[in-house]
């Protein structure tokens, strides 16, 4: 899905930038607010309205650049119904030694992305996507096929404390429940012309996986996912928002609720992030990111899958697929029991100043996500259904996915930052290969903050 917001207010500090002259860096203390706009627009959801607001609370600058508090708004809605609302809260101060983060979320979601599991194994028709797009074409929109309607409560809290001065243990506790159906055929069709229509008697890839039993009948309708999670990070990176040198590593282990969650499961992430200085001064850094996320056995259910494991105030990274985990291939694209993930990037701060009292910068980067499916979820019984002509099988097993891009981002105070990239699949210029845009043709978006 190709998500553009636009995210106008910060942005308009840059009028201003020609006539900022650079001093040395101002120590921010006490409260600093950053209200924004959100706007999207997705064909089968329609225009997303919204707003965030983010509020950070430096005390008496001892910290500076990092925060000692900080809290974030959203409120999100779109034309064909679908909803968002999420807070954060994350503290250093109010526990003695331990910091605390929480969050909450709330998605109701009519047309959720589902492309079936293990990359790759799972063929996804492009062709039939493109046709039904094209204005001159009598073919109807295929986008449905790859959507299912799913409404999503998440609530979690976490809990960080000092071994050593760069050793910390994490603990926390998360609570996530699904409502999954079919999509709502009248709603998807909503403001289409008869001919671009999905047709009703046409089932979606969810149902085919529901059908042939891939997706099991005690998890085809959602549930609880719940459970505790605990893990240890080493972390030497100079400043969080966005680090020029450190490094910053996570192993987690996930042990699903028993009585709450609907089906047991055990997960485990390892994370290595590392920020390496070319040209002082935050000027030019190569940052990197290595990830697995992994399932203890062959048991999971899917909908708690597709995540980049995240201890701190925000939720998992959704993906894989999207801008928190790989850039530029449609989110959900890659699911799978282990997939193992990295990020390179180039990070380049061209200029910085000092505006209204605040520390200014603007910067560029380029880079390359990939990610794979190491370990699948038992698809042996997805088969062609009889009288269907469009391709569900892909390839035997799953090879990398691999994107490029570049970007630019508005930083201010070192925390408040605003992301503008776009990101292209590999496969999209292989156009002699049977991988041909399987991952997409890429996606813009201007989100908040850095990856990692």
């Amino acid at each position: 899905m190709k998500k553009t917001l636009i995210l106008g207010a910060a942005m308009l500090l840059c009028c201003s930038a020609v006539s900022a002259k650079e001093k040395g860096e101002i120590k921010k203390t006490g409260y600093n607010i950053g209200p924004l706009p959100a706007i999207a627009y997705d064909a089968d959801k329609g225009l997303q309205l919204g707003a965030i607001l983010q509020l950070f609370n430096y005390g008496d600058g001892s910290n500076y650049p990092n925060y000692d508090s900080k809290a974030y708004l959203e409120y999100s809605f779109f034309t064909k119904g679908s909803h968002m609302i999420q807070a954060r809260y994350d503290d250093k101060t109010l526990i003695p030694g331990v910091r605390w983060s929480s969050s909450a979320r709330i998605v109701l979601d009519k047309a959720y992305d589902f492309y079936g599991f293990n990359g790759f194994q799972t063929y996804y028709d492009h062709e039939a996507i493109a046709a039904g797009k094209d204005k001159n074409s009598r073919d109807f929109i295929f986008s449905p096929f790859y959507k299912y309607k799913r409404n999503e409560a998440r609530i979690k809290t976490d809990f960080l404390g000092e071994i050593t001065p760069n050793l910390r243990w994490e603990a926390g506790l998360f609570f996530d429940y699904y409502n999954i159906a079919n999509i709502d055929y009248d709603n998807i069709n909503k403001g289409k012309d008869e001919a671009k229509q999905f047709p009703k008697d046409l089932p979606t890839l969810f149902e085919i996986y529901k059908n042939t039993g891939v997706i099991s009948e005690e998890e085809q309708n959602g549930g609880f996912a719940s459970g505790l999670r605990a893990g240890l990070v080493y972390d030497t990176r100079d400043k969080e928002g966005a680090p020029s040198r450190g490094i910053w590593a996570e192993g987690h282990v996930t042990a699903a609720l028993p009585g709450i969650s609907k089906i047991q499961y055990y997960r485990y992430s390892l994370t290595w992030r590392h920020y390496l200085p070319i040209v002082k001064d935050d000027v030019l850094t190569f940052a990197y990111r290595l990830n697995y996320e992994g399932n203890f056995g062959n048991k999971a259910p899917f909908y708690a899958l597709p995540y980049i494991t995240n201890m701190g105030e925000k939720c998992d990274f959704e993906g894989m697929g999207g801008y928190n985990t790989v850039r530029g291939i449609m989110r959900d694209r890659i699911v799978g029991l282990d997939m193992a993930t990295y990020t390179l990037e180039l990070r380049w701060r061209f200029v910085k100043f000092q505006l209204w009292n605040q520390n200014i910068a603007f910067a560029a980067n380029i880079f390359s996500d990939g990610t794979m499916v190491t370990k699948g979820v038992d698809i042996s019984k997805l088969t062609k259904p009889a009288g269907f002509k469009y391709g569900i099988v892909g390839q035997e097993k799953d090879t990398p996915h691999i994107t490029f891009g570049a970007g630019l981002r508005f930083i201010m105070n070192e925390n408040f930052i605003v992301a503008a990239e776009y990101g292209t699949p590999l496969t999209h210029f292989l156009k002699n290969s049977p991988l041909y845009n399987q991952d997409g043709t890429g996606a813009f978006y201007v989100n908040i903050g850095y990856l990692f």
